[in-house]
């Protein structure tokens, strides 16, 4: 099992940020849980880096889309426990797992584009969509609203909750009962369903 920790900040998605996370997926084992420290488990994109950086914008994006389609067609059980706060893309990085546990008591999930005036791309939109139900979409994309454990939970956002200091525990026992599956087959099988969500997230915005 490889347990992948975004970080103990607010695991925004730099660029040495992005090259540590798939340098690990390089080596993941049988089964992979993705986890931050404290109050986050990531806020998502690093928008001082992008606007110090605006000339790279294009790059970025792929990168960071690049990320949700690997996780989304990743060979093996994925599950992201979420300790704290997933906010934007650091929500949609959470989506493209497999399962996702979320911290019960504190904590936000959130796609807050409606509100800070950053429309969806069409590949992020497609990985949402891909993972929700159209009413779940429509509630949680177009409204920025925050909802916590049990209100992501209720609408489909999440697959559980947990206690604190239980969220990792219980993410691992969530897909440790699947490890051993072929790979190849798994890829395949993920492949097929996320189609339209990986040829979006990997043609240029």
């Amino acid at each position: 099992m490889t347990v992948l920790h975004l970080g103990d900040d607010e695991n925004r998605f730099s660029p040495d940020w992005l090259q540590r996370v798939h340098s690990t997926l390089d080596e993941v084992g049988e089964v992979l849980v993705t986890t931050g420290s404290g109050k986050f488990y990531s806020n998502g994109l690093d928008l001082d880096w992008l606007l110090a950086n605006g000339d790279q914008a294009g790059k970025y994006v792929a990168d960071v889309q690049e990320l949700f389609a690997r996780i989304l067609t990743l060979p093996v059980p994925t599950v992201a426990a979420i300790n704290g706060h997933a906010f934007g893309a650091g929500a949609m990085l959470a989506m493209a797992h497999d399962f996702r546990v979320m911290r019960a008591d504190r904590g936000y999930f959130c796609f807050p584009e409606a509100d800070i005036n950053i429309p969806f791309t069409p590949g992020m939109a497609a990985l949402i969509q891909g993972k929700l139900t159209p009413s779940a979409a429509i509630a949680s994309m177009t409204t920025g609203r925050r909802f916590g454990g049990a209100d992501a939970l209720a609408l489909g956002l999440v697959d559980e909750t947990a206690p604190e200091g239980d969220v990792v525990k219980v993410a691992s026992e969530r897909v440790a009962a699947l490890a051993g599956k072929d790979p190849g087959t798994l890829g395949a099988i993920k492949s097929t369903m996320f189609a339209p969500a990986i040829t979006a997230l990997r043609t240029p915005a």
